[in-house]
């Protein structure tokens, strides 16, 4: 069974066992425009919640993603590489960015739950 959180920084995180599937939400692609590069972050780096990972590049802005767990990065997302705009298409599923072997599976508690994340963006 999977779990899945959200961030303030717009990120989302499913958890898979001990594995942390991370990406950004619709609502982040659709702020950001046509994505046209993502820098992928380093297999085997070891990463802090809320450090900064990767940067995405649109026609827009660019735009830090940041680790929602501590933990370390076991995969990124090469598909990417070919083709950043999967992100735009299906961010919350194809689009996922990296994974992480989570340390602590507590710190998804502080994330919010989809309908909080609903109302974090009518407050925003």
């Amino acid at each position: 069974m999977s779990l899945k959180k959200y961030t303030k920084n717009h990120e989302w995180i499913e958890l898979l066992d001990k594995t942390a599937i991370i990406g950004i939400t619709n609502h982040a692609q659709e702020s950001l425009g046509d994505i046209i590069f993502v820098d992928l972050p380093e297999v085997g780096r070891v990463v802090s919640a809320n450090e900064e990972v990767c940067v995405i590049e649109s026609v827009k802005a660019a735009s830090d993603i940041y680790s929602p767990v501590d933990g370390e990065i076991i995969e990124v997302n090469k598909n990417l590489n070919d083709n950043a705009a999967l992100i735009n298409q299906e961010a919350e599923r194809e689009g996922w960015i990296f994974k992480v072997k989570i340390n602590n599976k507590a710190q998804l508690d502080t994330h919010m739950s989809f309908s909080d994340y609903e109302i974090f963006l009518k407050q925003e």
